[in-house]
C-alpha cells in the first residue's frame, strides 16, 4: 500500500460468510496503518455462487465459461489451461 500510495482498499463480497473473514483482516491492516480504510462492496445475486476455485474447475475440465468470466479474458483462460494439461 505504501509502495503505491494507496490509501483504500476494495474487497468485493459474495456472502455474509465472507465478511467475517475479510472484516478481520481489514481491523488488522487497520490497526498496521491507521491511514488504511476498506471498502466492502456486495456483489450481485446473479454471481453470488461463483468463486476463483469454480472457475477454474469448469476451464480444467472444459466447460463453458460464458457468463462465469468477462468475454475478453475467456481465450486467456482457456489457453492458461490447455497448457497445464
Amino acid at each position: 500500500m505504501r509502495e503505491k500510495e494507496s490509501k483504500i482498499i476494495i474487497k468485493g463480497l459474495r456472502a455474509v460468510s465472507d465478511f467475517e473473514y475479510e472484516f478481520q483482516m481489514a481491523l488488522m491492516n487497520n490497526k498496521l496503518d491507521e491511514n488504511i480504510e476498506t471498502l466492502f462492496m456486495m456483489t450481485s445475486s446473479q454471481y453470488s455462487y461463483l468463486s476463483s476455485s469454480s472457475v477454474k474447475q469448469v476451464a480444467m475440465y472444459g466447460g463453458c465459461l460464458k457468463g462465469l468470466v468477462p468475454d475478453e479474458i475467456i481465450i486467456d483462460i482457456k489457453d492458461k489451461f490447455k497448457s497445464n494439461r
